[in-house]
């Protein structure tokens, strides 16, 4: 059913020592209801950068792209009021903003309700495309963010889905949200794939006709014994080149690492499985 939030099964292991895991396996002979395997505990990090607790993980398996005609009158205020500061740092990065062409979407991402996400394109139909993302905080805790994605055709520096200015901006932003961003980690995995060019879909209801669904990894949350994590999804957008995504976080949930491959897949008719925590 569309809408319905994704369950997240919990039953506790240690890996080799290292990880604290919570896997999405179910006893066959159990019965029918909501039972679940609880930890040592000492197996558990003391404190850890995302939840696993499913309330506090969003239902979302998208993020929403608004065409300006659709976004509320206050995003379009705000918009209006950091136009110079989004001017003035794309002119930094060279991104050629004061020409003509440009048109923006907004990224709605639930889970750094503190900013305010946007899309900047300038696409003439050939492979000269220009492409950047602008962060925008809401509260005025903060400033204005550029994350370059491709300059006429090119990437600056290394793809912007893995690259060091994209990860650099990614912190800042979290930093700037407070102890509220570190809860979410499906709806973080999408925001950061968003942020650096895709229109991520993860499988679900909202991923369309399962019989042409290839099938992938469902979204995943590892979390070591020393309280660092790990978010790895893959994004079916594409369904005939779905991506995989590995996120790797500190235990103070600082973005260290971000990987962007092409998924291994099957295809599959019937239910797609829900995440699952490690």
């Amino acid at each position: 059913m569309a809408g319905t939030k994704p369950s997240l099964f919990l039953a506790i292991a240690i890996v080799s020592g290292m990880c604290a895991s919570v896997s999405g396996q179910t006893d066959r002979n159990a019965p029918s209801s909501n039972v679940r395997e609880l930890p040592a505990p000492g197996l558990l990090p003391g404190k850890s950068p995302f939840a696993i607790d499913p309330s506090a993980v969003s239902a979302a398996q998208s993020v929403r792209v608004l065409s300006e005609n659709e976004m509320p009158r206050e995003d379009h205020d705000l918009v209006a009021d950091a136009e110079s500061s989004i001017r003035e740092k794309a002119g930094f990065e060279n991104m050629e903003f004061e020409g003509a062409g440009w048109t923006y979407h907004e990224l709605v991402c639930a889970a750094l309700p503190n900013h305010m996400f946007l899309r900047f394109t300038r696409d003439d139909g050939t492979r000269q495309m220009s492409m950047f993302s602008a962060a925008i905080p809401r509260n005025g805790n903060g400033s204005v963010h550029i994350i370059p994605i491709v300059r006429k055709g090119y990437s600056l520096f290394s793809p912007a889905p893995i690259g060091a200015l994209t990860i650099a901006a990614f912190n800042r932003i979290r930093a700037e949200e407070g102890e509220g961003a570190s809860a979410d980690w499906v709806g973080t995995g999408l925001c950061y794939a968003a942020l650096a060019g895709a229109n991520p879909v993860i499988p679900g209801p909202e991923a369309g006709d399962l019989a042409n669904l290839p099938l992938v990894i469902p979204p995943t949350l590892r979390i070591t014994t020393q309280g660092s994590a790990i978010i790895h999804f893959a994004d079916v957008s594409t369904a005939s080149r779905p991506v995989e995504w590995i996120l790797n976080f500190d235990s103070r949930g600082k973005l260290v690492k971000a990987s962007h491959t092409a998924a291994s897949v099957a295809h599959v008719r019937g239910p797609i499985p829900g995440p699952v925590s490690f």
